[in-house]
């Protein structure tokens, strides 16, 4: 744990994922907000002193008394963590599509990512596109929406329902890259450099609808025209989609930044593992769920749901779980995390599974007592770079489509045909 005063800042305490916990003087709001954001668990234990505990999230929260930072094992930069992020959502995600700002305060390295990366794609200027839009006018412009005139205004001539494009800068792409500047100047403390850029940013977009904090963000598509503002809209989609600004008591603001790691990494290997298995025969699939016991009804069922299972002429031939907590970091838990990998193998019936986590070790083979049942440990080291980890992937995938074809060599040469 460290904790530091800033000048001009919030007091600054710093937790790594895998502490047991802390005890720190808060004040009740911070700690309030600290605990409903689900980075820690904030408990009061008299005097103004609480317990903070990790509880699997990692982040920043930032109040305007004190910032608590979580920090992942093998202190994950930004621009990983945005890499793991960005690749889940977006398969074949190049790790230089966000290059992210360094910092280790995470709400400088956001701001300073964001701005910069905003200057960059409105540097020529604020792109422009068509968007559709529907008005009651007096005149004809477009097309007459004949459904909405019948119902709205039945028998009138006018005003008329149309619709038509309209060449604009509110367009989607504006739309969300404004919010993201938004929500990060509502971050306390942050430098007056930052805020600054960030102030300039808003202003070149004063034109463009504003996005409601929880509505959902309008669809764009990447194209050469819009090319420029990739790397800025990938950033800010990140941060609208993990980041919260709050009021506080009096004119105090609090933000939040907060990821779950193991859900991160089950994403992150579900994705790239079924972009690797895609030169491979079959089908991979995501979150399969599969029966484990005979049920009268639903009331009776047991299911389970791994996290990739790969089919071969629609039968399941191999299943893998990802796990970013392990025991140690020289291999996964010996107990829980195989007995489910365990229950897979049953229910889908396949003599072997990957067990992926997230360390550094060796692959290890489990041969599973009383059962024909392999386990094979897969470690994947987070702190290599972002294209090592993809190619950790790979070797994955094309080790495991290996014991598919040796399986099915054993199968037909057990056959009495």
């Amino acid at each position: 744990m460290a904790i530091a005063e800033r000048a001009g800042g919030p007091r600054h305490i710093e937790l790594d994922e895998l502490q047991a916990g802390a005890v720190e003087k808060l004040d009740p709001a911070s700690a309030a907000f600290i605990n409903a954001s689900g980075l820690a668990r904030v408990s009061p234990l008299g005097l103004g002193l609480y317990r903070l505990e990790p509880v699997g999230t990692v982040g920043s929260v930032r109040t305007g008394s004190v910032q608590v930072d979580v920090r992942p094992r093998g202190r994950l930069g930004l621009q990983k963590l945005l890499f793991l992020l960005s690749y889940s959502a977006e398969p074949g995600f190049s790790p230089h599509a966000v290059a992210a700002k360094e910092s280790p305060d995470l709400w400088a390295a956001l701001a300073s990512s964001l701005a910069l990366l905003g200057e960059q794609a409105l540097g020529r200027g604020v792109l422009q596109g068509y968007r559709e839009v529907d008005e009651s006018l007096r005149t004809v412009k477009g097309r007459i929406r004949i459904s909405e005139q019948m119902s709205r205004h039945p028998g009138l001539m006018v005003p008329l329902e149309v619709s038509y494009d309209e060449f604009s800068s509110d367009i989607a792409e504006n739309r969300i890259l404004r919010a993201a500047v938004e929500r990060m100047m509502q971050v306390p403390g942050l430098l007056l450099e930052a805020r600054s850029r960030l102030r300039h940013l808003k202003t070149k977009l004063d034109g463009v609808t504003y996005l409601t904090a929880g509505a959902p963000l309008p669809a764009w598509q990447p194209t050469r025209l819009n090319q420029r503002y990739h790397p800025a809209l990938r950033l800010a989609a990140l941060i609208l989609r993990h980041a919260s600004a709050e009021s506080g008591p009096g004119p105090q603001r609090a933000s939040a930044f907060v990821v779950n790691m193991n859900h991160v990494f089950q994403d992150f290997v579900g994705t790239a593992l079924r972009a690797a298995m895609a030169k491979h025969p079959g089908e991979t699939r995501l979150r399969h769920g599969a029966l484990l016991n005979e049920a009268v009804d639903d009331a009776d069922r047991i299911t389970v749901r791994p996290d990739v299972v790969h089919f071969l002429g629609g039968r399941p031939v191999m299943v893998y779980d990802a796990r970013y907590t392990a025991r140690t970091d020289a291999g996964a838990s010996l107990s829980a995390d195989h007995f489910q990998v365990l229950a897979h193998c049953t229910a889908l019936g396949v003599p072997s599974a990957w067990l992926i986590y997230a360390g550094k070790g060796e692959v290890t083979l489990r041969q599973i007592l009383n059962t024909e049942i392999d386990i094979i440990e897969f470690p994947m080291d987070l702190s290599l770079p972002p294209a090592r980890i993809l190619a950790a992937v790979d070797d994955l995938a094309d080790q495991s489509w290996g014991e598919v074809v040796r399986q099915a060599r054993l199968s037909t040469l057990a056959s009495p045909d």
